[in-house]
Protein backbone atom coordinates (compact mmCIF):
# COMPACT_ATOMS: atom_id res chain seq x y z
CA UNK A 1 0.00 0.00 0.00
CA UNK A 2 1.11 3.54 -0.77
CA UNK A 3 -0.56 6.61 0.66
CA UNK A 4 -0.19 9.91 -1.18
CA UNK A 5 -0.76 13.40 0.20
CA UNK A 6 -0.59 16.46 -2.04
CA UNK A 7 0.11 19.99 -0.88
CA UNK A 8 1.08 23.36 -2.29
CA UNK A 9 -2.04 24.31 -4.18
CA UNK A 10 -3.59 27.74 -3.94
CA UNK A 11 -4.61 30.89 -5.73
CA UNK A 12 -2.12 32.60 -8.01
CA UNK A 13 -2.27 35.25 -10.72
CA UNK A 14 -1.62 34.40 -14.34
CA UNK A 15 2.09 34.32 -15.02
CA UNK A 16 2.87 33.26 -11.48
CA UNK A 17 4.34 30.05 -10.09
CA UNK A 18 3.42 27.32 -7.66
CA UNK A 19 5.18 24.18 -6.50
CA UNK A 20 3.07 21.15 -5.69
CA UNK A 21 4.39 18.42 -3.44
CA UNK A 22 3.27 14.83 -3.10
CA UNK A 23 4.52 12.91 -0.10
CA UNK A 24 4.32 9.16 -0.34
CA UNK A 25 4.27 6.79 2.58
CA UNK A 26 4.63 3.06 2.47
CA UNK A 27 7.33 0.48 2.50
CA UNK A 28 8.33 0.71 -1.16
CA UNK A 29 7.18 4.20 -2.11
CA UNK A 30 10.51 5.16 -3.70
CA UNK A 31 10.28 2.27 -6.17
CA UNK A 32 7.13 3.59 -7.85
CA UNK A 33 6.75 5.74 -10.92
CA UNK A 34 4.86 8.91 -10.10
CA UNK A 35 2.47 11.03 -12.09
CA UNK A 36 0.47 14.21 -11.85
CA UNK A 37 -3.00 14.52 -13.33
CA UNK A 38 -5.56 17.30 -13.17
CA UNK A 39 -9.28 17.69 -13.49
CA UNK A 40 -11.03 20.96 -14.21
CA UNK A 41 -14.75 21.46 -13.50
CA UNK A 42 -16.87 19.74 -16.11
CA UNK A 43 -13.87 18.13 -17.77
CA UNK A 44 -12.27 14.71 -17.72
CA UNK A 45 -9.13 14.04 -15.76
CA UNK A 46 -6.05 14.63 -17.88
CA UNK A 47 -2.40 13.72 -17.70
CA UNK A 48 0.06 16.46 -16.75
CA UNK A 49 3.47 14.94 -16.03
CA UNK A 50 5.16 11.72 -14.93
CA UNK A 51 8.54 10.53 -13.74
CA UNK A 52 10.00 7.03 -13.72
CA UNK A 53 10.99 5.32 -10.48
CA UNK A 54 14.65 6.04 -11.26
CA UNK A 55 14.00 9.67 -12.12
CA UNK A 56 15.77 9.25 -15.44
CA UNK A 57 12.66 9.55 -17.59
CA UNK A 58 10.08 12.28 -17.52
CA UNK A 59 6.92 12.85 -19.54
CA UNK A 60 4.81 15.95 -20.06
CA UNK A 61 1.59 16.84 -21.77
CA UNK A 62 1.94 19.27 -24.65
CA UNK A 63 -0.07 21.85 -22.74
CA UNK A 64 2.49 22.12 -19.92
CA UNK A 65 5.76 21.25 -21.65
CA UNK A 66 8.30 23.97 -21.08
CA UNK A 67 6.35 25.46 -18.18
CA UNK A 68 6.09 22.60 -15.65
CA UNK A 69 8.85 20.43 -14.24
CA UNK A 70 8.41 17.16 -12.38
CA UNK A 71 11.11 15.92 -10.02
CA UNK A 72 11.50 13.49 -7.15
CA UNK A 73 13.45 13.42 -3.92
CA UNK A 74 13.46 9.83 -2.77
CA UNK A 75 15.17 10.62 0.53
CA UNK A 76 11.97 12.47 1.42
CA UNK A 77 9.61 10.16 -0.51
CA UNK A 78 8.37 13.28 -2.25
CA UNK A 79 7.57 14.22 -5.83
CA UNK A 80 7.32 17.83 -6.91
CA UNK A 81 5.58 19.65 -9.72
CA UNK A 82 7.08 23.07 -10.32
CA UNK A 83 4.56 25.12 -12.29
CA UNK A 84 5.72 28.34 -13.92
CA UNK A 85 4.02 30.80 -16.26
CA UNK A 86 0.65 29.65 -15.03
CA UNK A 87 -2.44 30.31 -17.13
CA UNK A 88 -6.12 30.45 -16.18
CA UNK A 89 -6.62 27.21 -18.11
CA UNK A 90 -4.30 25.48 -15.63
CA UNK A 91 -7.02 25.87 -13.00
CA UNK A 92 -7.95 22.40 -11.77
CA UNK A 93 -7.67 19.93 -8.94
CA UNK A 94 -4.25 18.33 -9.23
CA UNK A 95 -3.81 14.69 -8.27
CA UNK A 96 -0.67 12.75 -7.53
CA UNK A 97 -0.55 9.08 -8.52
CA UNK A 98 1.83 6.13 -8.10
CA UNK A 99 2.25 3.11 -10.32
CA UNK A 100 4.71 0.51 -11.51
CA UNK A 101 5.39 2.22 -14.83
CA UNK A 102 5.45 5.87 -15.81
CA UNK A 103 3.25 6.99 -18.66
CA UNK A 104 0.39 9.18 -19.74
CA UNK A 105 -2.54 6.83 -19.11
CA UNK A 106 -4.25 6.99 -15.74
CA UNK A 107 -4.78 3.22 -15.83
CA UNK A 108 -1.03 2.79 -15.20
CA UNK A 109 -1.40 4.19 -11.70
CA UNK A 110 -2.69 2.18 -8.76
CA UNK A 111 -2.62 4.72 -5.94
CA UNK A 112 -4.05 8.23 -5.92
CA UNK A 113 -3.99 11.19 -3.59
CA UNK A 114 -6.97 13.31 -2.60
CA UNK A 115 -5.96 16.24 -4.77
CA UNK A 116 -5.04 19.86 -4.25
CA UNK A 117 -6.81 22.84 -5.81
CA UNK A 118 -4.90 25.19 -8.09
CA UNK A 119 -6.68 28.36 -9.19
CA UNK A 120 -5.10 30.78 -11.63
CA UNK A 121 -6.77 34.17 -11.93
CA UNK A 122 -6.56 36.30 -15.06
Amino acid sequence: QVQLVESGGGLVQAGGSLRLSCEASGRTASSYAMGWFRQAPGKEREFVAAISWSGRSTYYSDSVKGRFTISREDAKNTVYLQMNSLKPEDTAVYYCAAGLNAGTKDTLYHYWGQGTQVTVSS
